[in-house]
């Protein structure tokens, strides 16, 4: 049963991402907000998606915590799902990505007409300034800038691993609040892999961190608020599931 579920999810998924690809590409021709409402629909139809599938709802909590104007969104990063998650929260996100992702058809499109940042992750400093200086004009335009301070997608469980650079170059320069953003959702929708779990789904939109921290502080808060509150939302998850991780 999971593999059919996770088949006709990953049908529903791509076929989604295809109809809605072609029916919004005079977006591209038109105002830059035409397209993120295109995305914003997308996103709402990959929830709903795993809603009528797999019966795993998804629930985001602490939409409170989110101050007026740019922001930094800091969240874990499990799964795909979590990049879409921000056009749920967000007026105008503007996504850290990473460039490999503009050679895709109607992804890679959509995303510069939305002006998203695309960087190199393997990058030098001439590449932490380029998105700075990229994540800076987009918070000028009053757009929330969203990361992933783990760089790369990492299992529910296993230990964290916080690069310091690029977010505190972004807290510097933008002088925003930070929002922490916790999940589980990668029990339900692994990182890699192609079969889903059905379960759960919860992001959790943690309490802003002010601007203008010290680094060490900074990633320090970071990593004490979202943690904690991850593990507890995995602990969660994981009982709606009736398993537990595995160990070792």
């Amino acid at each position: 049963m999971r593999f059919i579920g996770s088949l006709l999810f990953v049908l529903w998924l791509y076929g989604w991402m295809a109809l809605l690809g072609l029916l919004f590409l005079p977006a591209l021709l038109l105002p830059r907000g035409v397209v993120v409402f295109g995305i914003r629909t997308y996103a709402r139809m990959v929830g709903l998606g795993l809603k009528l599938i797999f019966g795993t709802p998804t629930e985001i909590r602490g939409r409170g915590n989110i101050p007026p104007g740019p922001v930094i969104y800091a969240g874990k990063h499990q799964c795909m799902y979590d990049v879409f998650i921000p056009f749920l929260v967000m007026k105008d996100p503007a996504i850290i990505m990473k460039k490999e992702l503009l050679w895709y058809p109607f992804l890679g499109w959509y995303a510069l007409k939305a002006k998203m940042i695309p960087i190199d992750r393997a990058g030098t400093t001439k590449t932490l300034k380029a998105m700075v200086a990229a994540a800076k004009d987009r918070a000028d335009a009053m757009r929330q800038v969203v990361i992933f301070p783990e760089g790369t997608r990492r299992a529910p469980g296993a230990p964290p691993e916080y690069h310091a650079a690029g977010l505190a170059a972004l807290a510097k320069a933008i002088e925003a609040p930070i929002v922490p953003v916790a999940t589980n959702a990668g029990l339900c929708w692994p990182g890699r892999g192609f079969l889903r779990r059905k379960g759960k789904i919860v992001y959790e939109i943690l309490e802003p961190i002010p601007s203008g921290l010290p680094r060490k502080e900074l990633m320090e808060r970071l990593q004490s608020a979202l943690e904690p509150a991850t593990a507890a939302l995995v602990e969660e998850g994981l009982a709606v599931q009736g398993r537990t991780l595995p160990t070792g």
